[in-house]
C-alpha cells in the first residue's frame, strides 16, 4: 500500500493549523493567559496570543504539519517498497 504525500500533508497540516486557531481563539475570548499557546511563539514567527496571532498559527501550523506528514509519507513508502521488495 502507497500512502499519497499530499493528501496526507493537506490532512495533518489542516487538523493541525486548525487546532491552533481553535486553541488561540479559545485563550484569546476566555482571556486567559495563553501560558501553553504562548510557547507557540517559540517556533512560529508572529505568532502571539491575540486575534491575528491566531491566524498566523493557523498558517504556520499548516505549514509546518503539512511538511510533516509528506516527509512521514514519503519515508513510509520508502521503507515500505524496501521490505516488500525482499
Amino acid at each position: 500500500m502507497k500512502w499519497n504525500e499530499k493528501a496526507l500533508g493537506l490532512a495533518l497540516g489542516i487538523i493541525w493549523g486548525v487546532t491552533v486557531l481553535i486553541a488561540t481563539l479559545g485563550v484569546v475570548l476566555r482571556g486567559g493567559t495563553g501560558e501553553i499557546t504562548g510557547k507557540l511563539a517559540r517556533f512560529y514567527l508572529g505568532y502571539s496570543t491575540t486575534m491575528i496571532g491566531a491566524f498566523i498559527g493557523l498558517i504556520w501550523g499548516f505549514i509546518h504539519a503539512f511538511i510533516v506528514g509528506y516527509v512521514l509519507a514519503i519515508l513510509y513508502n520508502t521503507f515500505n517498497k524496501a521490505v516488500t521488495s525482499e
